[in-house]
């Protein structure tokens, strides 16, 4: 994500309970993909595991999206 879009969420993280929460889960995501990124060796089943956190953080990504984009036209930017 980009640093404005960071910013934008920290902002209104406490003001968007769904909001707060995709940035959670995002998060969380994120550290467990990296964990796998750091393994020399991944089973078959490891590798689905992996592709799997990886669609559900980038599905829960677009969703972070639009709700930025709905602030983001809310202010008149």
């Amino acid at each position: 994500m980009e640093q404005w879009e960071i910013d934008l969420i920290n902002k209104l993280k406490d003001k968007d309970e769904e909001l707060r929460k995709l940035w959670e889960e995002h998060l969380e995501l994120e550290k467990k993909i990296e964990e796998y990124h750091k393994r020399i060796y991944l089973t078959p089943e490891e590798e689905v595991e992996k592709n799997r956190l990886k669609k559900i953080k980038l599905a829960g990504k677009d969703r972070l999206h639009a709700i930025l984009n709905k602030y983001r036209k809310e202010m008149g930017e």
